[in-house]
């Protein structure tokens, strides 16, 4: 029942998700672009709701530098879900981060 759901530990998955016009994320990652959560995109249209099949930024960044991208502009946040001194568990695991990258082409 759900108290043995409960005890499930999970393990969070990292995707790297892109964002962008549809045609030009198709032209650039071609088969390892997800759709799955937003199928039905016009070309033209700009998502933010595509992910990469793969979850290594390497290849990410040469497909990028393969289609004539260049890197230009990187932020990273982390953030804690609860402090320690507030009663929350004190390892590492609650601690979330995200990093965004941003490429252009001229």
């Amino acid at each position: 029942g759900r108290e043995a759901q409960a005890d499930a530990k999970f393990r969070r998955v990292a995707r790297i998700t892109v964002c962008g016009k549809t045609a030009l994320a198709k032209e650039v990652f071609g088969e390892t672009l997800n759709e799955s959560r937003d199928p039905d995109r016009p070309p033209e249209r700009y998502t933010a709701r595509y992910y990469l099949k793969f979850n290594f930024l390497e290849q990410a960044f040469d497909r990028l530098s393969e289609a004539g991208f260049r890197m230009a502009a990187c932020s990273s946040t982390g953030t804690c879900a609860f402090a320690p001194e507030q009663g929350g568990p004190a390892d590492d695991k609650i601690w979330t981060s995200y990093t965004e990258y941003v490429f252009c082409r001229d």
